[in-house]
C-alpha cells in the first residue's frame, strides 16, 4: 500500500480510509486546544462523527485522484496524529504541500519527525515528486525544528498567508528538494 511506514514506538503511518472517522474524531477532540493556535476555525460540524465521515469521504476521493496522500499515525487502532501531502501536482512542478500534527500526549517523542521523514521518502520514491513545501506559524518553533531536522530550508516569510485561529497570520515558508530527476509524465 502506498504511503505506509513503521514509525518508532509501535506506530504505523498509513493512508486514512473511510473507516477511520471515529478514531480521527477522538484524536481531534483530544487535540483541540493544542491545535487551536495553528488551525483554521472549524465549523461545528467538524467536531461530529458525520463531519469527520464527510471529510474522510472527500479525502479518499482526492487520494484516488492522486491529489492527496493523507495518513494517520496509529498505535493499537488509536489515531495519534496525521501527516499529509496535499495539493500534489505532477508535470513540470512535481511538488506537494506538507502538513502534520501530533496529539499533545505524543509531542516531543519524535513522532512528527519520523512521520515527516517517511512522507519525504514516499514522496520521492513512490510518488516521484521533486519538491515539498511547508509553512509554519512564526511562533511554532517545534514544527520548524521538525522541518529543519528533515532537510527543509526556510526560504521566506509570507505576510498574512493563512487564516488561522480566526485571523490572517504570517507564515514561515520551508521547502525540501528531494531529487533532481526530470519529471515523469506517465505513459
Amino acid at each position: 500500500m502506498i504511503g505506509s511506514a513503521s514509525l518508532p514506538g509501535g506506530v504505523l503511518l498509513r493512508p486514512l480510509d473511510v473507516g477511520d472517522a471515529r478514531a480521527l474524531l477522538d484524536a481531534y477532540i483530544r487535540s483541540r486546544e493544542h491545535l487551536r493556535p495553528f488551525d483554521p476555525v472549524r465549523p461545528d460540524s467538524f467536531w461530529t462523527l458525520a463531519g469527520q465521515q464527510n471529510g474522510l469521504d472527500e479525502m479518499v476521493q482526492q487520494m484516488k485522484e492522486g491529489r492527496l496522500l493523507a495518513c494517520a499515525m496509529l498505535r493499537d487502532g488509536r489515531v495519534l496524529g496525521c501527516a499529509t501531502l496535499n495539493t500534489i501536482v505532477l508535470g513540470p512542478s512535481c511538488s506537494a504541500n506538507l502538513g502534520y500534527w501530533v496529539e499533545p500526549a505524543e509531542v516531543g517523542r519524535g513522532l512528527a519527525s519520523a512521520a515527516v521523514a517517511a512522507l519525504c521518502q514516499i514522496a520521492d520514491q513512490e510518488l516521484g515528486l521533486h519538491r515539498i513545501q511547508a509553512s509554519t506559524s512564526p511562533s511554532n518553533v517545534a514544527s520548524q525544528r521538525v522541518l529543519v531536522k528533515n532537510g527543509f530550508e526556510q526560504w521566506g516569510t509570507a505576510p498574512k498567508y493563512l487564516h488561522i485561529n480566526g485571523r490572517w497570520q504570517d507564515s514561515c515558508l520551508f521547502q525540501r528538494i528531494l531529487n533532481d530527476r526530470p519529471p515523469s509524465f506517465g505513459s
